[in-house]
């Protein structure tokens, strides 16, 4: 990633109080502490200067849903809640340290197509993980979620977790999807450098059994940041409300859910995220909404030129509030 990036990256996230500028001294009120050569020691001022620097990682694809690798800063104007805003860094993001979860759905539901989807799960690692920059996690889930694997850049430690899966149960989608997010993507204070976080769900988003409701859990992925690609396991060639699901979870993220009508189209899919996650555009603006009132901001990008399709996460949470 270029400096530039790491630098607004960086910045944006933290949101805390920074020193603006050196001030000039002032004089000091009795009862300040004296230094070691008995001198009046002179007070440090600081300056609280707010940041409201708004990050979003965004896919461009053309007409034809190719990908759109050589657009440039002014090829795209962003609004929040229909405001627009001015863009203030932007780039190219191809080298971004990952952090992946892997859901894999473990209910009774998918039991014919599990082994399968294991298998393309693992490759897809193989191709997504560098070792040493990035790092991955697996989550299985019936009834609860469950963490097999904890972070690692091991692709054996990986591959072994996932092939340990074994199904059974009903489905808790909504659960798994907020522990993941929660639990493993939701970073206080949040990360250095910058990580992009992507949670790769493979189900076919029926829940019956979650205490949380798709509002909660996808509200705990976009506090975390959290881009979310799924694969739907409905073979039926039919689209579902499981599918449904699937399809606005990812596209409230910025992602994209995937529906292979045989198995052997799983592995394409997962081809298909691997190649995303390396070309993306990174844009920031500083939020012309000042408030920090824990509210749910709307996010629009879109091109200058007719002819491309922008996904990108809806919105953000601002600070304060609940948060």
């Amino acid at each position: 990633m270029k400096k530039a990036a790491a630098v607004f990256s960086l910045a944006g996230l933290l949101a805390l109080t920074v020193l603006a500028q050196e001030p000039k001294p002032q004089s000091s009120p009795a009862g300040n502490s004296k230094g070691a050569n008995g001198q009046q020691a002179e007070p440090v001022t600081t300056i609280k200067v707010p940041v409201n620097l708004v990050n979003v990682l965004f896919t461009v694809t053309d007409k034809k849903n190719r990908l759109a690798l050589n657009l440039t800063k002014d090829d795209f104007k962003v609004f929040e809640d229909k405001k627009p805003q001015r863009i203030t860094f932007f780039s190219r993001e191809t080298n971004l340290p990952l952090r992946i979860g892997i859901l894999i759905d473990t209910s009774n539901s998918i039991r014919e197509r599990l082994r399968f989807e294991q298998e393309a799960a693992i490759d897809f690692l193989n191709s997504a993980i560098r070792p040493g920059k990035d790092l991955a996690f697996v989550v299985g889930f019936d009834v609860t979620p469950q963490l097999v694997q904890d972070y690692t850049d091991d692709i054996n430690k990986l591959a072994d977790a996932i092939r340990s899966l074994q199904a059974g149960g009903g489905t808790g989608l909504y659960d798994a999807i907020y522990f993941a997010s929660k639990e493993k993507m939701l970073y206080f204070p949040p990360p250095e450098p910058y990580l992009r976080r992507v949670m790769v769900v493979v189900s076919d988003g029926r829940d019956n059994q979650s205490e949380h409701t798709r509002d909660e859990a996808l509200a705990m992925a976009q506090r975390g940041e959290v881009t979310i690609f799924a694969i739907s396991t409905n073979r039926t060639g039919i689209s579902s409300q499981g599918d449904k699901i699937l399809k606005y979870l990812a596209q409230e993220t910025g992602g994209q859910a995937f529906f292979p009508f045989a198995a052997s189209d799983v592995a394409d899919d997962f081809r298909q995220i691997a190649r995303e996650l390396r070309s993306q555009y990174s844009l920031a603006y500083t939020s012309t909404n000042t408030a920090h009132d824990g509210t749910f901001r709307k996010i629009a990008v879109d091109t200058t030129e007719k002819g491309f399709h922008v996904r990108a996460k809806s919105g953000y949470w601002a600070p304060g509030g609940s948060n």
